[in-house]
């Protein structure tokens, strides 16, 4: 980038593992001030980068505090929490207290120190959220402070790095944007080899069910036909042989107009063509997870064409799936091992040649040039890496998922699900360095409001 922002100083808001900090002191930046609220985390970070995080921003009440706490800057920087636009919660956006309002403490600090550029990261869901109301509602409140605004979109795959992970960027300068652009996206192949360590073992053992379904699921993909295209949509075999309503009435609504008969005598059949003449306790067990919450008297459009779509692909190739059913009966797995999502179209249909995850939405089968998104993991959720890619099918290493992340050899929490949920939570440093090149460029100047006011102070000297 040159020397125009040498020497800058940083804040690292919400800093996490400290993806910002990895980024900014890349391009000469000092960081003068981070804030972490888990404790964890806290040390880690003074542990990595030498400064000790402040913990909750709340505790910054008023504008005197924000003064004597946080100094004087050219950059802020923060991924501010996403939970309350994530799809995966319960969207309530500004209307969660306990993390929505967040965005108002940062803007506060932006009020008082008024920093010449920020970057700050969120979700993607959040670009949409409330209809655009939440984006329109930011980009306002930053551009009231005087803040030219750009929004864009990015994930690590564009920039060489072997994950999809989509994230909303907000970059502002007090010096306008003029003549910012955002980064140029690459269009180089990635492969998940590149970061992966083979002289690591295998620290904790795949569970033997997880391995079973993923059995399981290839065989799945050996006896389809190599004439037939693996379908696009998600794979739900508990639709395999079902006959319950769902186009114009549901199971629930059902259940509540006929309570003591429910969907006997109507010569329907639920999960995997069990049969429904028993009473109404048992039938709700033997009907989907997706079909059967309380209340639901019309299922989604998304939901009905799902269901569709598998009972059309059963009817169309039950020749060779009665008998994979037969053989692993899939009924006696978890409703999460019941589904199966094809990533990888037009490969060759070896399971143990691809990145694979359990998740609530079934077992995700990638290719390894894009893995799955790096998220705050649960224990299941960790990316399995196939036979074929390491010479055993194993856990990627939380070392592996920090490269993935572009953060090199930070150091990590000690328990791994620690440092996968950190790691699932972390920026990327390269997409914000790429993006920051661009953005800090004339730091080492003057700004135009400074400008103007010493041309004052000369006219009246």
């Amino acid at each position: 980038m040159g020397s125009s922002s040498r020497g800058f100083k940083f804040v690292d808001l919400f800093a996490g593992l400290g993806g910002f900090h990895v980024a900014l002191s890349q391009l000469d930046g000092r960081g003068v001030f981070a804030a972490e609220w888990e404790p964890a985390l806290k040390g880690l970070y003074e542990s990595n980068f030498g400064i000790r995080p402040w913990g909750d921003l709340n505790e910054l009440e008023s504008d005197t505090d924000i003064r004597r706490e946080i100094p004087d800057h050219e950059v802020l920087t923060a991924g501010f929490p996403c939970q309350p636009f994530s799809k995966a919660g319960d969207q309530m956006g500004f209307a969660d207290t306990a993390q929505g309002n967040l965005f108002f403490k940062v803007y506060d600090i932006l009020r008082v120190r008024r920093p010449r550029r920020f970057i700050l990261e969120n979700v993607p869901n959040i670009l949409q959220h409330d209809e655009g109301r939440t984006q329109a509602t930011i980009v306002r409140m930053l551009e009231d402070l005087d803040y030219d605004v750009k929004v864009a979109r990015f994930s690590p795959h564009e920039f060489g790095i072997p994950q999809v992970r989509d994230r909303a960027y907000f970059v502002g300068s007090l010096d306008g944007l003029d003549q910012f652009d955002w980064p140029t996206k690459h269009k180089d192949p990635t492969d998940i080899t590149s970061v992966l360590r083979h002289d690591v073992p295998a620290q904790r053992p795949i569970p033997e069910l997880t391995l079973r379904a993923i059995d399981m699921w290839g065989d799945f993909l050996r006896r389809s036909p190599a004439s037939l295209k693996m379908p696009s949509f998600p794979i739900w075999a508990m639709e395999f042989g079902a006959t319950y309503p769902y186009e114009d009435e549901t199971p629930p609504g059902i259940w509540d107009r006929r309570p003591r008969w429910g969907l006997r005598n109507m010569g329907v059949r639920g999960s995997f063509g069990f049969e429904l003449e028993v009473p109404v306790d048992q039938q709700k067990e033997l009907i989907p997870s997706h079909s059967r919450r309380v209340g639901d008297h019309q299922f989604p459009r998304w939901k009905r064409n799902f269901i569709r779509q598998n009972r059309e692909f059963y009817r169309e190739n039950r020749s060779w799936v009665d008998p994979w059913m037969n053989q692993w009966q899939p009924w006696d797995f978890p409703s999460s091992f019941q589904k199966m999502e094809w990533n990888a179209q037009g490969e060759e249909r070896d399971i143990d040649n691809f990145v694979l995850q359990i998740r609530a939405s079934g077992l995700r089968i990638k290719r390894p040039s894009t893995a799955p998104s790096l998220i705050a993991f649960t224990q299941t959720q960790v990316p399995i890496l196939g036979a074929n890619l390491t010479g055993e099918r194993r856990y990627m290493t939380p070392s592996e998922c920090a490269q993935l992340q572009s953060l090199g050899d930070i150091q990590l929490p000690a328990s791994d699900l620690d440092a996968y949920k950190a790691l699932g939570n972390a920026v990327n440093a390269r997409v914000v360095r790429a993006i920051a090149e661009k953005l800090l460029e004339g730091l080492n100047f003057p700004s135009p409001a400074t400008v103007d006011n010493l041309k004052a102070l000369g006219a009246t000297a």
